[in-house]
């Protein structure tokens, strides 16, 4: 059964938190629940695993699922798969090369950026890395975060598939080389082979898997018929690559070795950790490494039929780890029994640390409306759950430097907002009239993003003097309503079906407000990059929204700039809420004109680098060494 089917089920969870109660410790997979005190004085929970209870046949043990095929020797005499090599928690400080560019030492990273104490050899595990691949948040997670930690003096490998669509988008990977590096694994009743691509960019070793599932046309996870019913297969390929990779790649002269930081992202890699503690750590491998789950949308949480556990190769005393069991009430016909596998839940009860995209989402996920089914588990880890807010790359978005934009500006020079805004009038054919405050939405069109919201809204908003412009793509429904209210509106409304980047950022750049009135929002990147373009963002009061946007207090002049205020928020998500905060940013722009310069420069001068994430990651990273790995 698809994910899409599964995840629906998933979904029914969130409105009858009491059926779950009763099913808290089988929900769990653990027998007992003992709690005990860590060296740091948290609580963390000691639990052994129930045996299999999916249906078919148990799985073979680890000793009988095709470890013979990592037995042979590899070409520098180390054992495929259980490459031990000493320790390398610290980077040498010799010159290395890697794929012929030469490696950087620590002295050559920029003064600013001041390096650790301690360096640590992380790995990404991700279904998408930008500017590779990117469909979402998480692309620029992956592609930025990387970086950032680099720089900060640490040994970072970014392990991601290698998306061959047949497409122009395809010469993204013209810099990749073959390391010739094939590895067998052990999965779905047979032996699955994969290769590795690797180039070596900006201090970060990015390696891309290679494999038959992911040279087909469509985007990492769908194509236009729907997503791909094989997406199970394809992603436990990647955590068992991502588990090989560190072993067997001699990246830059040599391995990353055993005693790694696998920061793994989302349901895609959320069997990284259980594959580490049921079939690394017995043989005694990777038992000094740690694992981080970091979840951008606990929506999506890998859920497929029970049976399906029999493929992952694991072992039959696992099955615990990954069991979800559906009340009666969420299941399909009466002789469904409820049961199937969930990736992400399998992390959750593993991982070593758990993060989220923001503080807030932290919270969120662990409350019967946001926790999708999962909040009594995480609620049960909230010693070891936080949130650290993502950050922006500040060299793709600057107003004084940005090459999208007709006319460049900052906070010392505002003139060329305006002038933004002229020229983006001029671009969509709306009449040019500069003192008309105008309104953006970026994003995707469905229920997330709050659409729904803004079509109901949108009559009673066309009544002010104001523009507006949306860019997304998504549910066809909301594109042809987007043509529609265009042709109803047509000095005042601009609907762009698509997605495209120069687009964005002269929408970004060319509008005053930006509306974000999304369901929920994890973290919202757009609200970010629309601060630091002077744009004032207009939002519901959740997730990361909640943590970025402080509304703006007329009456708190001469108080600390922090308590004047950068946008507005708004709640409950209704209608009315939401135009009573766009009508509050109309005014304030016509007739507080100073109010609103000082709402710009406060935005533009806030500080969302990931260099600042960077720093919360290390100490997470740094915390999850200071105690034993958690399974």
């Amino acid at each position: 059964m698809m994910e899409s089917l599964e995840l629906s089920r998933v979904l029914l969870l969130t409105s009858s938190s009491s059926l779950l109660k009763t099913k808290a410790i089988r929900q769990l997979g653990f027998r007992c629940l003992m709690k005990k005190t860590n060296k740091n004085g948290n609580l963390r929970l000691t639990r052994s695993f129930s045996g299999h209870t999916g249906s078919g046949a148990a799985p073979a043990s680890a000793a009988s699922q095709g470890e013979e095929e990592h037995d042979d020797d590899d070409d520098f005499g180390s054992i495929v798969g259980f490459n031990l090599v000493p320790e390398s928690g610290k980077i040498s400080e010799e010159d290395t090369t890697s794929n012929g560019v030469k490696v950087p030492k620590a002295g050559d990273v920029e003064e600013e950026k001041v390096l650790n104490k301690v360096s640590y050899n992380i790995v990404f595990v991700t279904a998408e890395a930008a500017p590779y691949s990117k469909t979402g948040g998480l692309g620029d997670v992956c592609g930025s975060l990387p970086i950032a930690l680099a720089a900060r003096g640490h040994r970072v490998m970014v392990v991601s598939p290698m998306y061959i669509n047949s497409t122009p988008g395809d010469k993204k990977f013209s810099g990749a080389v073959n390391l010739n590096r094939r590895v067998q694994l052990y999965c779905f009743g047979s032996v699955q082979e994969v290769g590795f691509f690797h180039e070596f960019r900006e201090g970060v070793d990015w390696v891309f898997v290679d494999h038959p599932s992911f040279r087909r046309p469509g985007n990492p996870y769908g194509d236009k018929f729907g997503t791909f019913g094989d997406n199970q297969f394809r992603f436990t390929l990647l955590s068992y690559a991502a588990c090989e990779a560190p072993l067997v790649l001699p990246l830059g002269g040599f391995t990353y070795g055993d005693k790694c930081l696998f920061l793994v992202n989302d349901w895609h890699a959320s069997l990284v950790p259980t594959l580490l503690a049921a079939k690394y750590r017995p043989h005694g491998v990777y038992k000094d490494a740690r694992s981080i789950l970091v979840i951008h949308n606990i929506a999506h949480q890998g859920v497929e039929p029970a049976i399906t556990y029999d493929n992952l190769g694991l072992p039959p005393e696992w099955y615990g780890s990954l069991e979800w069991v559906f009340p009666n009430w969420a299941r399909m016909h009466a002789l469904d029994k409820g049961e199937a596998v969930n990736f992400l839940k399998g992390a959750i009860v593993t991982a070593d640390r758990i993060l989220t995209v923001s503080k807030g989402y932290s919270w969120e996920i662990t409350t019967s409306e946001g926790g999708y089914g999962l909040h009594e588990l995480l609620s049960s880890r909230k010693g070891v759950l936080s949130g650290i807010t993502n950050g922006i790359d500040e060299t793709e978005w600057d107003p004084s430097t940005d090459q999208h934009i007709a006319f460049h500006y900052s906070t010392d020079d505002l003139s060329g907002k305006v002038k933004c805004k002229i020229s983006l009038q001029e671009e969509l054919g709306l009449p040019v009239r500069p003192e008309c405050p105008m309104i953006g939405f970026i994003g995707r069109l469905d229920y997330q993003k709050g659409i729904d919201l803004i079509r109901m809204a949108i009559p009673e908003i066309m009544e002010n003097d104001v523009q507006f412009v949306m860019l997304g793509s998504g549910n066809p429904a909301y594109e042809d309503w987007m043509r529609a209210t265009e042709s109803a509106y047509r000095d005042k409304f601009r609907g762009w079906v698509g997605f495209n980047v120069p687009i964005s950022h002269k929408i970004t750049a060319g509008c005053d407000i930006l509306l974000m009135p999304s369901a929920f929002e994890p973290c919202g990147l757009n609200q970010l990059y629309a601060m630091r373009y002077g744009t004032i963002p207009v939002v519901h009061e959740t997730g990361g929204l909640r943590d970025t946007v402080q509304t703006f207090n007329p009456y708190a002049e001469g108080t600390n700039d922090e308590g004047l205020g950068t946008g507005w928020t708004f709640s409950p998500l209704t209608k009315e809420s939401m135009l009573v905060a766009l009508r509050h940013a109309i005014k304030t722009y016509k007739e507080y004109k100073p109010s609103w310069k000082g709402l710009m420069k406060r935005g533009m001068t806030r500080d969302y680098t990931w260099v600042n994430a960077a720093t919360q990651y290390e100490q997470v990273i740094e915390w999850a060494f200071m105690d034993p790995p958690y399974c």
